[in-house]
């Protein structure tokens, strides 16, 4: 019997029997469904993710005081402030550094009308917004005047103007920051990150709610993507110069770029992927056994039908082929049902979480070739067993 005859045959002896050949094929089904499904929402996730880092400024590079450990801030209480805007400018004429942005922070109150929230003031330079790709929504950023004169003029981050229920005919308003009244000059684009904060000048900040010349962080643009590692490694140098670290001592800030989160990142969601296909698997493996189970019984049933082809010239292995295509046929039925299931429920899931629909083709083959790999592995047996019975014996069997 050629191939191309057995597929037919195959879908004639399932669906002579619908409904146990829909239960055999529901755990392939729910594992094929679960892989695509976990896997398009861990690769939607890394995508949001992404996007996020990116958003935080283009080819940025954030120094901020204190060790670091694993690359990451180590952020404890009472750690020492070791950066100041001299460093700031000294960082600025650095080869191949675009724009930098020095910034120091607090926590306060802010109230408008009858509203407060408890939110991040930070005090910024002009050069904040494009180092650290924010737009305005209405109004105007802080300008140079505004930061040389030290005024009391706010930009407030979308969620904040949220919080304090405040919309596009705010600008111009007063609001109390930490009980001293500011301006609204602005309100930013929402970015779906540290959209919660209020932006002053850096000068402000210092003369009305943080005492000292200290900054919580400096913002960096590099020129060139390609030459962030040499920046990077300049930058370094010149502070451990200017703030006279011995040869074996430790950095006191940390140099943090979005190639490290993006890596760290990657890292953590390719582990979570690799973790939810492998529960996902575990259906597959229950779907297989169903599989045999159903094969098994079919060779059982089939007994007499065997006999009498192989007694009219059936060899073995035509037997064999014959009943591994139709535990073939069963799985990868499943298996396409499972697709079509998995992406709807990643559509889903995206739609929600409003990353959309992140379904590759490589996770479709790799989850209809698994469909494939357990029609193979669990229909191998009983294909075997059938093709191994004595014509004779199974002509006899009732």
């Amino acid at each position: 019997m050629i191939f191309a005859e057995l597929i037919p045959l195959a879908f004639s002896r399932l669906t002579a029997s619908r409904l146990r050949a829909v239960l055999t094929m529901l755990g392939v089904i729910i594992g094929v469904g679960a892989i695509v499904a976990l896997v398009s929402v861990a690769q939607g996730a890394t995508s949001g993710i992404t996007n996020l880092i990116e958003g935080l400024g283009v080819n940025l590079l954030q120094v901020s005081p204190g060790a670091s450990t694993n690359g990451f801030l180590r952020g404890a209480a009472g750690t020492a402030t070791t950066l100041t805007i001299d460093d700031a400018n000294a960082i600025a004429g650095i080869s191949g550094v675009s724009q930098v942005a020095p910034q120091a922070s607090t926590v306060a109150v802010v109230v408008a009308g009858g509203s407060n929230t408890t939110t991040s003031i930070t005090g910024v330079t002009p050069e904040f917004a494009p180092v650290r790709a924010y737009d305005i929504w209405r109004g105007s950023f802080i300008s140079e005047a505004e930061l040389a004169r030290g005024l009391r003029v706010a930009v407030l981050g979308s969620a904040t103007a949220d919080d304090l229920g405040l919309g596009a005919a705010s600008v111009g308003s007063s609001v109390t920051v930490g009980g001293v009244p500011f301006t609204v000059v602005g309100i930013l684009q929402p970015k779906g990150i540290l959209d919660d904060q209020v932006l002053i000048p850096l000068t402000t900040l210092r003369d009305y709610l943080v005492a000292g010349k200290s900054l919580s962080a400096v913002s960096v643009s590099v020129v060139h993507p390609a030459d962030i590692p040499l920046v990077k490694f300049q930058i370094r140098e010149l502070l451990r110069q200017r703030h006279a670290l011995a040869a074996g001592a430790a950095d006191d800030f940390t140099i943090i770029d979005q190639a490290q989160l993006l890596s760290a990142f990657g890292t953590i969601t390719g582990f979570l992927s690799l973790l939810l296909a492998g529960i996902a698997s575990i259906s597959l493996l229950v779907g297989g056994i169903g599989i045999m189970n159903i094969m098994l019984v079919s060779v059982r049933e089939r007994t007499r039908e065997i006999g009498i082809r192989k007694a009219v010239g059936a060899r073995g292995r035509d037997i064999l082929v014959q009943f591994l295509v139709e535990a073939l046929v069963l799985s990868l039925s499943g298996g396409l049902v499972g697709v079509v299931f998995g992406v709807g429920a990643s559509a889903l899931i995206g739609a929600i979480a409003g990353w959309g629909l992140n379904v590759s083709a490589s996770t479709v083959a790799l989850a209809v070739g698994f469909s494939l790999a357990v029609g193979v592995v669990f229909g191998v047996w009983p294909a075997r067993q059938a093709a191994r019975l004595d014509p004779i014996d199974a002509l006899r069997y009732e």
